[in-house]
């Protein structure tokens, strides 16, 4: 795996990957830059919706176990055509032919588990496109429901945690310490608390977009309309908490995984993306981001303290998994 160019689409989740036994990082690896891949088509927001549709669509299909390489080759060129100012991610779509060439090579338990989650990311970013594909800050759309909002946390990053464990229980030999139907479910509260955090810190920008994540029917009975929450972000508030203790509630998710897992690098790979998640809900508690000038981001120094406390996190294990038959976890 090209350990450069996935870091140059990455931040936080390099930083978990590189941890990772390798029974299990070239795999989430792939898949990593596979679904990165997608949500570029999709958010290459100066092409035309129907290319980027087209362009998904010629996705779902090149991961089909049928696909043939032809199939890649189109892809490749609707790749091609579309513009992508992020140098990373143009590089990224210049090796979509090669990561599907991986991704086809994979054993079939292995490429059903990838497949399973990247048809469940691509119809997710699909469906954003549909619904937004025609707003503006002039023109905002919203989603409809609470459920629309749980949905779409679950397509984006909940069936990701989902995935992960799945991975993990065909990879790792004992890896859990607790069932692993247990497991998959707290992974995709976990998965889903990480993108809802994202969702509430990048609220200003996707609205000037004309996308609100937030439920219409919720802003409606708080006596608001989408273009409101720009102009007037302090009555947004009772809303905005409501969902700042659903993430809340769902990282706590995160910390019931970590320990319900064997081997220190596996722990530490859960643990530092739910501290980074944590870190930011705290920024997000003390500013709200619709009442800040700024973009709310955490620090070099914050990342770094939460590396160390993951360290530490995962080291209350290490003794006990050295010591024990399942070593290949480590």
């Amino acid at each position: 795996m090209d350990q450069e160019l996935l870091k140059s689409v990455s931040r936080s989740f390099y930083l978990s990957l590189r941890f990772l036994p390798e029974a299990v990082r070239a795999p989430l690896g792939l898949a990593y830059m596979l679904a990165r891949a997608s949500d570029t088509l999709a958010d290459a927001s100066t092409a035309p919706l129907v290319a980027r549709l087209d362009a998904l669509d010629a996705f779902r299909g090149a991961l089909e176990f049928t696909a043939s390489s032809s199939q890649w080759r189109t892809l490749a060129e609707q790749c091609a055509k579309l513009p992508c100012e992020h140098a990373g991610e143009a590089r990224l779509l210049a090796q979509i032919e090669p990561l599907l060439r991986a991704y086809h090579g994979l054993d079939a338990a292995l490429r059903r588990e990838l497949y399973t989650v990247l048809d469940t990311i691509i119809a997710g970013q699909r469906g954003d496109l549909v619904r937004f594909g025609y707003a503006s800050e002039n023109a905002p759309q919203a989603l409809l429901t609470a459920e629309d909002t749980v949905a779409y946390t679950y397509a984006v990053a909940g069936c990701v945690g989902e995935f992960w464990t799945s991975v993990c229980a065909l990879q790792l030999r004992e890896f859990a310490a607790q069932p692993v139907a247990e497991l998959v479910e707290l992974g995709r509260q976990f998965g889903q608390g990480l993108q809802l955090v994202n969702i509430l810190r990048d609220l200003p920008a996707d609205l000037r977009a004309g996308r609100c994540y937030l439920p219409a029917e919720e802003l409606s009975a708080a006596g608001l309309s989408v273009e409101d929450l720009l102009r007037h972000p302090e009555r947004g508030r009772g809303v905005f908490q409501r969902w700042l203790a659903q993430a809340e509630a769902w990282l706590g998710a995160g910390t019931v995984y970590v320990r319900g897992i064997r081997g220190a690098r596996l722990r530490f790979s859960v643990a530092l993306p739910r501290r980074l998640g944590e870190a930011t809900l705290a920024l997000l508690k003390q500013k709200p981001p619709l009442e800040s000038p700024l973009r709310l981001r955490v620090g070099r120094g914050t990342v770094f303290a939460c590396m160390i406390s993951s360290l530490l996190e995962a080291k209350d294990f290490l003794q006990v998994s050295r010591n024990s038959p399942n070593a290949s976890v480590l």
